[in-house]
């Protein structure tokens, strides 16, 4: 049943009845209208025969995340499907998820994080799941079973910590050198990553037919790895992260190698970096890393995944653009881009400020 009032000339409230909460308490959704007592009746009509009228009765947290799962595991990538549903079970773990939607506040949300925290959670982890249950929220609002978004409005707190740093240039150089002792394949994997900041399991999807005769490298896909317990891993050519392909150019030494390697490898199957019909295992990747850090004598706490970031820091401290950075790293979101790498912009920012004086001195 709904109710409608008339706050102010043109201006309507509308409210409608959607059953109980689990404590039995009377639930309803609210609406604000301008225009005329017409305008006012028909949404009124719509919120009686929508979603919003009585789907949210009795629903809970859990049902939010469920219901999102259900609704949007079609579109997501193999990776992004993977870790939304791992990201959800972990919600589903604390005693958020038990609780009422038409109950849950601001403070609910933030006391989680609170209990994350103290569990030894560190800040990535929670600002995923933070994000996977307010998107949730989100589509329970769009549907009318809330609303608002609290997850949203809910503030999370971050721990200081010092940032993890990049690797220099003599490190990146002496890794791809060890590599390159022990084979030109491992070599040439590190020196794509470091050019395209290409992850490990796209480099593992790499293919001869990948490479065009202009210079362009496309990359599609990725190797995706799914375990079950008690069998055998299971590997698949899947989408990337993303699902987006994107195609880069490479300079003249990358493509010089590959031609070279090609010549000699491409005979023994169609993959770049592995022999044979077989998918290659993105840890195959991983372990040229681990032994060409180990015979180049760097740090040890550097990353394969480390040469993505050197190759995005260091494109955005030349002063190229925001938008062909995330391009290359395949980011879906130029947003991304200015997140993670927000430090990359002090070089640039401190290059652009030493042009415009040079420009503006008087003797020139």
């Amino acid at each position: 049943m709904a109710t409608i009032r008339e706050k102010k000339p043109g201006v309507w409230e509308v409210r409608v009845f959607t059953g109980n909460d689990a404590r039995g308490r009377p639930t309803q959704i609210s609406r604000t209208v301008r225009g005329g007592k017409r305008d006012a009746q028909r949404m009124a009509a719509s919120l009686e025969v929508g979603p919003g009228s009585s789907s949210p009765a009795g629903r809970n947290v859990k049902d939010v995340l469920d219901a999102w799962i259900d609704q949007n595991i079609d579109t997501w990538a193999p990776a992004s499907s993977r870790d939304q549903q791992s990201r959800v079970r972990s919600i589903k773990q604390d005693k958020i998820a038990r609780i009422p939607i038409a109950q849950l506040s601001i403070a609910d949300v933030e006391r989680w994080h609170t209990r994350l925290r103290r569990a030894g959670m560190q800040d990535a982890g929670i600002r995923n799941q933070h994000g996977a249950l307010s998107a949730a929220f989100g589509q329970a609002m769009r549907w009318g079973w809330v609303s608002q978004n609290v997850v949203a409005m809910a503030q999370r707190k971050t721990t200081k910590k010092q940032p993890r740093g990049v690797m220099t240039l003599d490190d990146v150089r002496a890794v791809i050198a060890a590599a390159a002792e022990f084979d030109p394949a491992a070599a040439l994997a590190l020196r794509i990553a470091a050019m395209t900041g290409a992850r490990r399991a796209e480099l593992a999807a790499l293919r001869w037919d990948d490479v065009d005769e202009d210079g362009m490298l496309t990359i599609d896909s990725a190797i995706e790895v799914i375990r079950h317990p008690g069998e055998p891993r299971e590997l698949r050519d899947a989408p990337t992260k993303t699902g987006n392909a994107r195609t880069m150019t490479l300079d003249p030494d990358t493509l010089n190698a590959i031609w070279e390697l090609r010549r000699k490898r491409e005979p023994y199957g169609p993959w770049m970096f592995g022999v044979g019909p077989d998918l290659v295992p993105p840890d195959h990747i991983g372990w040229w890393w681990t032994r060409a850090r180990k015979n180049s004598g760097i740090d040890l706490k550097w990353r394969l995944h480390d040469l993505r970031h050197w190759s995005a820091t260091v494109s955005i401290g030349q002063g190229h653009d925001v938008r062909t950075v995330a391009g290359r790293l395949g980011h879906s979101n130029p947003a991304m881009t200015l997140r993670v790498y927000a430090h990359a912009f002090a070089a640039a920012d401190q290059a652009l400020a030493a042009g415009l004086g040079d420009l503006l001195r008087a003797d020139d």
